[in-house]
């Protein structure tokens, strides 16, 4: 690791940091800038030599000074202010707590700021202003140049750390230069590939991009040679289990050397060979369970190799035998790609106990057999303490493990006295402070040097030590100790958080007080007011004296204004966090948006969320939000196009599928004359421009023909999609329902599967009602046309989803044996109505119907009667028809005349139907041999109990006719 003095005190260093030049406060970084400028010239620049490796050298140890002060440790031997500044300011406490605070005002993106007191900020805006300037970069056919754009993108890439959200703008940089970088990764060989793709998996979890993070892990697996599979081992978890049970372990073992090779990974200067297999001699403390029923780690059996054989086929020889509890030592970069892995499975699952149980075991095995790097091994015990922290047996080790590493990083990053600056934040911690650490200063043979510590700390992108005691606080307000949270946010001094904590234990007026005193001074004790730090008791001021703004603000103004407007549901205050921020805060009209639609002010919602993506165009939840509002305001088209750019984002969300597809669903059918679309709101096909040359006389022939069923096909995708992804939503599963029956033709076997999956999801519930009757009427009809009549035969399981689109002919043909078992859509359609409709059946006469349909279709006379019997059963014992002569009564009344007579013909053209025809009876016997009398006692029994109230009526002479005629049969 290059020693940053050494290079800050050369000629040209000097003369880049003006050290020898009478400085001010203001505007640090951009003199710097002006420096590079002047020391590129040609004429400046011949004396110093390069240029671009000056300034990578300066740029690279300013950012591992960096990182080592507040990341990884241990601290610095020195004050990085005597260094960088010229001694007019570092003699001046109050000069270099003012440039302290410009810089962290200079580091705000996008209304983002970076946390306020960060230690030896200094450093880092000295490597920022350097990586990012061009002339750092080498001309690309010099071997250097793609080193030095990694560079520009690791300094990028932890200044997007550090700010309290991501930023669009910063996201937009580091991009693009991966961009440059992935394109010049392509011609270079493959070992040098592994850890930038790491990195590079590690940038995208960063952003979200969780899909894009796994795909390129796996071409890292792929170089490093590294095997692994998460399986289950038969294993006993307690102290008390007798019986062994199926337990996830992660199988992992990192690529033999002869196969591999000790190729060197280059990581920031330094060189790791991957052969390189030793263990840490001292590693960080490791807190046991210590619990009464756990084990401290889960005891695996060793299976027989037999039984591998049989239920591992799909696991490589060599991972098959490893034994889970005893698993060699991984390569660093190995872990790292388990550990990164984890975190892609975290943030695309919802936090729940699956999810848990699936990433613990890559902890785990990270941490099983030691580790070979001690910043790899801090990372896994953070990793598995937060997954730790959600289980009552486990929670009390998550909390001393995570409170451990805090400790560790707050004594290992804090500078010693003898170096410490008057003018260094409060949250530097030093031995005999009072500061909340458990541990001692450790011994430098029970530590790690600084060179293997930031060996991979771009690839693992640890947490500063501010996030980590910021962590530890929501721990502890998540187990209710929120006077512990309060302690550790005020010694921190993140105010926003501070009150977040009142808010969230019903004191909004404390919570608003504490961020009206960072914004507002009192017009009555200007000079009482001013203090920066008001503590947990603070009264003194009333929240209505606080009136004056401050000047300046701090930096992260923009989120206590839209926090403060959360509290008190002021849209002012979300204005002016909009206008504090420049109009680059997102957050502020994203807050808007949201306040103008709970008011029912969709325009107004609208525009706000249309300027927060015009700041940061990436956020997937402001696209949805705005494909809503546009649904609302019937706005369709540009409802598709929210919840397009939502999808484009982030494509499994299935509520973005849906909602596309119900605006898909209203916009206008496509009409095209002469080539032009009428509806051009609609349109959405990149049609080529009319030629002028046209004649008058041209009958558009040539022209594509429209397609007016062309946005139900693409709500109809969108929605399949989207059931996919939610199998458990019903509504997603009626809208699809819904939407294919208006496609023509009609897809079928995609109709059944939805009904199907409507009645496994609402069956239970709503019986019968779950059934889209008229649905099932047409699949019906469409069965009874493309197959012909012939007798039951045994449902067969090999579904053919396009058996429904055979002509009649080709069904003829197939069906040359009146026995061959039916498949695909015919097969899907008996299996749906015996299977899952027919048991739902209570009330409804018109499903009964169905079924005796189908049942005439198949040659089952016996089966089609009994069910035209219980149609009129349903029709008959509905009340209110034969004690009332209103409207409705009538309309019963007449459907019940229809069933008894349809009952009465059913009778008469199947009764002496023979059951052998069809169902393999035998001696001649007939399905109904008294279906006379049956006919007969059904009229009688429909006519006296309807005779008092519909005697006379149509319905009852046309009952009264029927009868006679079964008189005279």
């Amino acid at each position: 690791m290059t020693d940053l003095r050494e290079i800050l005190s050369t000629p040209a260093s000097l003369f880049l940091l003006g050290k020898d030049t009478t400085s001010t406060t203001n505007g640090w970084m951009q003199r710097v800038t002006e420096r590079i400028d002047t020391l590129s010239n040609d004429e400046q620049g011949d004396q110093f030599g390069q240029v671009y490796l000056l300034l990578q050298k300066i740029g690279i140890a300013a950012l591992d000074a960096f990182l080592q002060s507040n990341v990884t440790g241990p601290p610095l031997q020195w004050d990085s202010a005597e260094s960088i500044f010229p001694p007019q300011l570092t003699n001046d406490p109050e000069k270099l707590r003012s440039i302290r605070q410009a810089l962290i005002q200079d580091l705000s993106v996008d209304g983002e700021a970076v946390y306020q007191l960060i230690p030896n900020i200094e450093l880092f805006c000295l490597a920022k202003c350097v990586l990012n300037h061009p002339a750092a970069l080498a001309p690309e056919n010099v071997p250097g140049y793609l080193n030095c754009r990694w560079a520009k993108v690791n300094v990028n890439f932890w200044h997007q750390k550090l700010l309290s959200e991501n930023a669009a703008s910063l996201q937009q940089i580091i991009y693009d230069d991966l961009d440059r970088v992935e394109q010049d990764l392509r011609n270079r060989s493959a070992e040098e590939d592994a850890s930038r793709l790491v990195q590079q998996a590690t940038i995208h979890t960063q952003h979200g991009f969780d899909q894009r993070a796994r795909d390129v892990l796996q071409q890292a697996t792929k170089i490093t040679g590294l095997e692994f599979v998460l399986t289950g081992r038969l294993g006993k978890r307690t102290k008390f289990q007798e019986n062994e049970l199926s337990q996830l372990v992660v199988l992992a073992k990192s690529a033999d050397d002869k196969h591999q090779g000790n190729t060197p990974v280059q990581t920031n200067n330094l060189e790791k060979t991957l052969g390189d297999m030793t263990v840490l001699a001292s590693k960080p403390d490791e807190k046991s369970l210590n619990d009464d029923t756990l084990l401290e780690s889960i005891a695996f059996s060793k299976p027989k190799a037999d039984l591998l054989s049989a239920n591992e086929s799909n696991i490589s020889p060599s991972l098959a035998a490893l034994d889970p509890s005893d698993q060699p030592t991984l390569k660093p970069l190995d872990s790292i790609i388990l550990l990164s892995h984890a975190s892609s499975i975290t943030n695309t699952s919802p936090t729940d106990g699956l999810t848990r149980e699936v990433t613990l075991p890559y902890a785990t095995r990270v941490l099983q057999g030691s580790s070979t790097n001690w910043q790899i091994y801090t990372q896994a015990l953070l990793v598995r303490s937060r997954i730790e922290g959600y289980r009552s047996r486990t929670i009390e080790r998550g909390v001393l493990q995570l409170q451990a590493l805090v400790d560790q990083v707050i004594v290992e990053t804090a500078s010693k006295p003898s170096v410490t600056s008057s003018t260094t934040p409060s949250i530097q911690v030093q031995d005999d402070s009072g500061t909340s650490s458990f541990l001692s200063r450790p011994k430098p043979s029970e530590s790690a040097p600084a060179e293997e510590r930031l060996a991979y700390i771009h690839q693992l992108a640890s947490p500063t030590r501010w996030e980590l005691e910021a962590e530890l606080a929501s721990r502890w307000v998540s187990l209710g100790g929120l006077r512990t949270a309060l302690e550790i946010y005020e010694r921190l001094q993140m105010w926003a958080e501070v009150a977040l904590c009142w808010a969230a234990n019903d004191r909004e007026d404390k919570a608003s007080r504490i961020l009206r005193q960072q914004l507002y001074t009192s017009a009555k004790a200007p000079e009482q007011s001013q203090r920066t730090r008001p503590t947990m008791d603070d009264d003194e001021v009333s929240v209505e004296d606080l009136t004056l703004e401050r000047s300046p603000l701090p930096a992260d103004a923009p989120r206590l204004f839209c926090i403060l407007g959360d509290l008190e549901e002021s849209p002012l205050m979300y204005e002016k966090a909009w206008e504090v921020s420049n109009r680059r805060y997102a957050r502020a009209q994203r807050s808007l948006g949201k306040h103008y639609y709970s008011q029912g002010d969709l325009q107004k919602a609208d525009d706000a969320y249309a300027k927060s993506l015009q700041v940061n165009a990436l956020n997937h939840s402001t696209w949805f939000s705005l494909g809503c509002v546009r649904l609302q305001r019937e706005s369709w088209a540009g409802a598709v196009d929210a919840f397009g750019r939502a999808i484009q984002i982030e494509d499994n969300d299935a509520e973005s599928w849906s909602n596309m597809a119900a605006a898909l669903i209203q916009l206008p059918a496509e009409t095209r004359v002469n080539g032009a679309d009428v509806n051009a709101e609609a349109s959405t096909d990149d049609q080529a421009p009319l030629d002028d040359d046209d004649d008058d006389d041209d009958d558009g022939s040539h022209y594509p023909k429209a397609d007016p069923q062309k946005h139900i096909r693409s709500a109809f995708i969108a929605l399949k999609r989207a059931a996919a992804l939610k199998r458990e939503s019903h509504r997603i599963w009626q809208n699809l329902l819904n939407v294919a029956v208006k496609l023509s033709p009609p897809p079928y076997s995609d109709i059944v599967i939805a009904q199907t999956r409507l009645i496994d999801l609402r069956g239970a519930l709503d019986g019968e009602n779950c059934i889209d009757i008229d649905v099932m009427e047409g699949l019906l009809a469409h069965l009874i046309t493309i197959s012909p009549s012939q007798p039951s035969t045994t449902t067969a399981t090999d579904n053919d989803n396009n058996e429904h689109d055979k002509k009649p002919s080709d069904a003829d043909s197939s069906s040359s044996s009146s026995h061959a078992p039916r498949t695909g859509f015919t097969n899907m359609l008996l299996t749906l109505i015996h299977t899952k409709i027919t048991p739902l059946i209570t009330t409804s006469r018109r499903l009964h119907l169905l079924v005796a349909k189908l049942s005439l279709h198949l040659q089952r006379p016996a089966a089609a009667l009994a069910a035209y019997e219980k149609a009129w059963r349903c029709t008959l014992n509905a009340p209110g028809w034969e004690n009332d002569a209103g409207a409705e009564a009538e309309a019963q009344w007449r459907d019940v005349v229809e069933a008894t007579l349809e009952l009465v013909d059913a009778y008469e053209s199947l009764g002496e139907r023979g059951k052998e025809d069809s169902e393999g009876g035998g001696g001649g016997e007939v399905v109904e041999k008294g279906w006379r009398f049956k006919g007969r006692s059904a009229v009688r029994g429909v006519m006296g109990r309807g005779k008092e109230v519909w005697g006379g009526s149509e319905g009852f002479e046309r009952l009264k006719g029927r009868l006679e005629d079964l008189k005279g049969v």
